[in-house]
């Protein structure tokens, strides 16, 4: 067994996730299934020596960070098979790895169901564009998807800054940079503020993970750069008001006036089971808009459902909205659809009438 072998079998097997743990056969995630690749059992010899193959593949030094007992998180290609991104870690005393499976080239929008309501972001000039949602739900391919829409239809410079890279971007109508996470740069304010000083016409944030983050995105937003981020968040409600309560509370009044005007959009996405068995992704979209700007300074966020009910011409819905779709379309149940929800009692009744 070795490490090429694996990752070619994860490839061809449609795995999203290749686990190497000791005390477990190797395993595949594919829909959320785990499937044992083997009747053995791996020992902690046989990780070490599997994670020492990956290091090699990457051409990258382990004794920086794993023999000094750090995780480590990166990417690498393996030529004609594809990229992958890999979380190094100790457990029970032993190393383990998680391998994330990113195919060469990016899919197409319309067939993996992003809906044009969120590539219509990629038209945006400027402001802060949110994709939200747990872990494992999609949100760097929606991202991808769009820096490639922005790429092939505009001119301008796209800056990305990633922990780790994921997609690589070609050069199409845009110039695009793509910086790595402690590779390329130290960490994400420091990328944040010498791309300031190359003339970005967009950027990518990989994340907006505390306040430090949080500031210089917006003020990235403000002076008129298109700047896209993500969070673990899983309404745009509940966006707004983590990005606000990461101040202390007298900054709080500032903030919401500076989030009013640089909002551009928030996608908030889930990835759920269908009842074919594949997974359906499913889309919160709100679209700024000057109701929405004065709930924000006001602090009214539970208003925000319906305005952005009330916004379906302008290509808004609400998470609830979609998921009450796909059970009317029969893509997703019925019990799907109540675990999921933001609203347990109106969509019971809402389903009711179906």
């Amino acid at each position: 067994m070795n490490i090429e072998k694996l990752l070619e079998g994860a490839v061809k097997g449609g795995a999203s996730d290749l686990f190497l743990i000791a005390g477990l056969p190797a395993t595949y995630k594919v829909q959320r299934r785990m499937e044992k690749q083997s009747e053995g059992f791996l020992t902690p010899q046989d990780t070490r020596l599997l994670i020492g193959e990956v290091y090699e593949l990457a051409s990258r030094d382990r004794q920086a960070r794993l023999d000094k007992g750090l995780d480590d998180d990166f990417s690498f290609a393996v030529p004609g098979m594809g990229r992958f991104r890999i979380n190094v870690f100790r457990q029970r005393g032993s190393y383990a790895a998680v391998i994330r499976v990113i195919q060469f080239g990016l899919p197409d929008p319309a067939v993996i169901g992003i809906p044009d309501e969120v590539m219509d972001f990629a038209s945006s000039s400027k402001g802060l564009v949110l994709i939200t949602g747990a872990a494992g739900t999609g949100k760097s391919t929606t991202l991808a998807c769009i820096i490639d829409r922005i790429n092939s239809t505009r001119e301008g410079h796209i800056v990305t800054m990633e922990d780790p890279i994921e997609y690589v971007h070609r050069h199409k109508r845009c110039i695009v940079s793509q910086r790595e996470i402690a590779v390329d740069v130290p960490d994400y304010p420091e990328a944040l503020s010498s791309a300031m000083r190359e003339s970005p016409d967009v950027i990518l944030l990989g994340e907006m993970r505390n306040q430090e983050t949080i500031s210089a995105a917006m003020s990235a937003a403000e002076v008129g750069v298109l700047l896209f981020s993500t969070m673990h968040t899983f309404n745009a409600a509940n966006t707004i008001g983590r990005i606000v309560d990461a101040y202390p509370a007298m900054q709080q009044y500032q903030i919401k006036m500076q989030l009013a005007l640089t909002l551009e959009g928030i996608v908030c996405q889930q990835l759920l089971p269908g009842v074919d068995g594949t997974l359906v992704p499913v889309f919160e979209v709100l679209k700024s808009n000057a109701a929405i700007q004065n709930m924000i300074r006001e602090d009214k966020l539970h208003q925000l459902d319906s305005a952005i009910q009330a916004g379906g011409s302008q290509g808004m819905c609400t998470m609830d909205m979609s998921l009450l779709r796909l059970v009317k379309e029969g893509r997703i149940t019925r019990e799907t659809a109540l675990m999921n929800c933001i609203h347990l009692e109106t969509m019971t009744k809402r389903l009711a009438q179906v």
